[in-house]
């Protein structure tokens, strides 16, 4: 069974491959692993083919005992941290496996030992990978360097000694004459001037010898670092380029595989799955975070409660909903009312934009000085965007308005409760491939959606504000529900990923019973930075509010992990009334669609979780589908992926007004696929941006300083310090919007103030600022 390779000569010892059989466990028992002996090294893989990426388990030789149990089996353990029941395919097998393992711990010993002897001999091993070789010839030319340097100062040490003898034999002669008068005590002068030179030249000379002794016992030893150091970088490159070659195929691979297991029971993922991929120890497994325990369980309820009756069985327990009788197993209010009341649109929307210009750009060669700097304060060019802006991107939450218009006619508040959190799981499916940037809007900007015939309801966004950037938008509609939000981005690069926090509260607004929901949004992680595919993904937790009955769903966004057998993109949630007793229970994916399930009665017990807690248990109904998404539209993929209402976005509209994204020169450049101009004219944007800034300032301090003088001229108060006055600031004030204290959070915030929809139905748009 062992194939055993031509010995390759290291530094450390002959390198020996082959099959071993490796013990793993009671069930699966002796298992093939190729093992590969090298360096004092003994490592295993599942296969050949994994030498490249994957080790699975190695033990150093250096300090592990080798002890033979029969004609076939050894054992390897280095102290019981690491030990290895193996078994060869014959005794001759075994034989050279020992052979080899013993000839390799000799010499693994002895290398540890000469490494803590500075005065050993040292031959510097050659660089493992690519590079390698010139790498170590950079180490031999330095030290080569060094060498002549040394030598250089020992022979500064030996003409130093014969010149200092030779003047010290000449001074003595001169000595001897017994010169008298000037002369004599000229001589004597001189001669001890170079007693004392000797005096000194001999005290550097020792100097200079010892420092030579010191160089040449030490220099080995730093040899043996630098060259440590190098090996070690060499070996962390290659481990990095392999990560990165791997990295595509392993996410196709594992999403698919996490897809395919997403029909099948849940429980089924709690269990090693079949075959090659789970018969090893646990400790040898590699996983790329920690797969997050569930914070419920879900089981069907009892067969009782599915059949309608007055009876109390519904009041088996405290904790049992007997709330929503009428809810028992339809869908939460699946009419079709909202269907048949849909109007025909008055103008045919286009369904395609001009294909995406296949422009090449490396995203690092830009991206890796701007390491943890505002996104937003880099200046990025079009190549990296998409052809929309951030208001309009706020704009496509409405992809789902349904829901917030079958949630306005739910006839309880937990029913209702079950659309907004759909609603607000649904806002991120048309990120699922979308990786382009959105333009940033200039202060000033606006983006009006009027879709009131079409679909009864009118969207305005503007941008209020710069330093932060925040956009206010209000949707209201005629079906009974009112949307409102102010979105500031915080978004940070750090090298692998990017991660887009949306800071600010969404509110909606029911007419019928006054209903208030608010909640927040979730991080978004840009993947792939660097190398491979860009992929977008979402995590974090949301928990949405009703203000009016104190009722609450708390929904959790599963970080995708490669190695989780669960679905990926996961979405769970649970709906619970104000003493927090459980109503329904939501789960689903943010990118396909969304279910709930009827509790019907819960308790604590199960299985255990990871810190010992006890999981809550829900026996629920059969799940029914509350939200799903849209497909895309053909040739979507040519056109950054946009979903059929965001085609519709930026398409011209003659009556908006001048200052609406639809407007904006560069997004419109960059839609026609003229990409050059459109980056120079977004520069120009910019800067004019920048100017009316800096002249709105000025205006301001001029009017500060106007102030302060007519003040210190008129008031008399003694208390009144010009000083305490506030400096110069950005007083910009939104058009349409108004800076007020939210009443439910308490927030400063920009609500809408009226008076768009009139202007436009007038044509009046004086008051809009020439900002494009």
């Amino acid at each position: 069974m062992s194939e055993p390779k031509t010995p390759t000569t290291t530094p450390a010892g002959d390198t020996y491959k082959g099959w071993v059989f490796k013990w793993t466990n009671y069930i699966k028992g002796y298992q093939r692993r190729w093992f590969v002996l090298s360096n004092g090294l003994l490592s295993y893989y599942r296969t050949q083919a994994e030498m490249g990426h994957t080790c699975r388990g190695t033990i150093n030789l250096a300090t592990a005992t080798i002890t033979v149990d029969d004609a076939c089996n050894f054992v390897i353990s280095n102290g019981g941290a690491q030990t290895y029941h193996l078994k060869a395919s014959c005794e001759v097998e075994r034989q050279r496996w020992i052979t080899a393992l013993e000839l390799a711990k000799a010499k693994a010993a002895r290398m540890q030992a000469e490494s803590d002897d500075s005065g050993d001999d040292f031959s510097p091993p050659v660089a493992p990978g690519q590079g390698g070789g010139s790498q170590n010839s950079e180490v031999q030319s330095a030290l080569r360097t060094l060498g002549s340097k040394v030598e250089d100062l020992s022979t500064c040490n030996d003409l130093i000694l014969k010149h200092g003898s030779a003047l010290q034999r000449s001074l003595s002669e001169l000595d001897s004459l017994r010169l008298t008068g000037e002369a004599g005590e000229k001589i004597r002068q001189v001669t001890e001037r170079a007693t004392l030179f000797r005096i000194t030249s001999n005290a550097m000379i020792n100097a200079c010898r010892d420092f030579l002794a010191l160089a040449q016992a030490h220099s080995k030893r730093w040899q043996k670092a630098l060259q440590a150091e190098r090996e070690q970088r060499v070996r962390l490159e290659e481990t990095l380029e392999q990560l990165a070659k791997q990295h595509n195929h392993l996410e196709r691979a594992f999403r698919g595989a996490a897809q395919a297991n997403a029909s099948s029971d849940n429980k089924s993922a709690a269990g090693p799955g079949k075959g090659e991929a789970s018969d090893e120890d646990d400790d040898n497994e590699f996983f790329d975070a920690m797969e997050e325990a569930p914070e419920f369980i879900t089981v069907p309820a009892d067969p009782q409660f599915h059949k309608r009756s007055s009876s109390n069985a519904s009041c088996l327990n405290s904790e049992m909903c007997p709330d929503d009788q009428s809810l028992n197993e339809e869908p939460l209010a699946m009419n079709q009312e909202s269907s048949t009341q849909e109007l025909v649109p008055l103008k045919k929307r286009r369904t395609r934009i001009p294909d995406k210009p296949n422009y090449s750009l490396n995203l690092w060669s830009i991206m890796k000085n701007c390491i943890g700097k505002e996104l937003s304060k880099i200046p990025m060019p079009v190549n990296f965007n998409e052809p929309i802006s951030m208001l309009q991107r706020l704009s496509e939450d409405l992809e789902y308005h349904e829901l917030l218009d079958k949630a306005s006619k739910s006839h309880s508040s937990l029913e209702q409760m079950c659309y907004v959190a759909a609603f607000c799981v649904s806002a991120y499916s048309t990120t699922v491939y979308r990786t382009g940037k959105p333009f940033n809007p200039l202060l000033g900007e606006t983006f009006e959606l009027d879709r009131r015939r079409e679909s009864g309801y009118r969207s305005l966004c503007e941008q209020v504000s710069h330093h932060p950037p925040a956009a206010a938008h209000h949707v209201i509609s005629d079906r009974g529900w009112t949307l409102r939000q102010e979105i500031t981005v915080a978004s940070k690069f750090r090298g692998k990923y990017l991660s887009i926090m949306p800071l600010g509260t969404i509110h909606a607004i029911f007419d019928k019973g006054n209903n208030h929901y608010t909640w927040k949004k979730v991080t978004t992680t840009v993947h792939n930075i660097i190398v491979g595919k860009l992929w977008i993904d979402q995590s974090g937790e949301i928990d949405v509010v009703n203000h009016t009955t104190g009722d609450r769903c708390h929904l959790k966004f599963a970080p995708y992990s490669y190695f989780s057998r669960d679905v990926a993109r996961k979405v769970t949630g649970v709906v619970m009334d104000k003493d927090g007793k459980a109503h329904y229970v939501l789960s689903g994916t943010w990118d396909e669609k969304m279910e709930f399930s009827r509790v019907m009665q819960s308790s604590r017990g199960g299985e255990n979780g990871t810190e010992g807690k006890q999981k809550t248990v829900y026996q629920t109904l059969k799940a029914r589908e509350v939200w799903r998404r849209n497909p895309l539209p053909e040739g979507t993929e040519t056109m950054y992926y946009f979903t059929a209402l965001a085609l519709t976005l930026n398409e011209s509209e003659e009556s908006v007004a001048p200052t609406d994204s639809r407007r904006r020169p560069d997004q419109r450049l960059m839609e026609d696929g003229r990409w050059d101009e459109a980056n120079s004219e977004k520069q120009r944007l910019e800067e004019k941006q920048r100017i009316a800034r800096r002249e709105r300032q000025e205006r301001e301090a001029v009017s500060q300083r106007t102030s302060s003088q007519s003040e210190e001229a008129v008031d008399e108060d003694p208390l009144s310090d010009p000083s305490l006055k506030s400096a110069p600031h950005d007083s910009y004030k939104a058009l349409w919007f108004e800076r007020c204290e939210d009443r439910i959070t308490g927030e400063q915030v920009h609500i809408y103030k009226g008076g768009y929809w009139e202007a436009k139905e007038q044509g009046s748009w004086e008051n809009c600022p020439d900002i494009f």
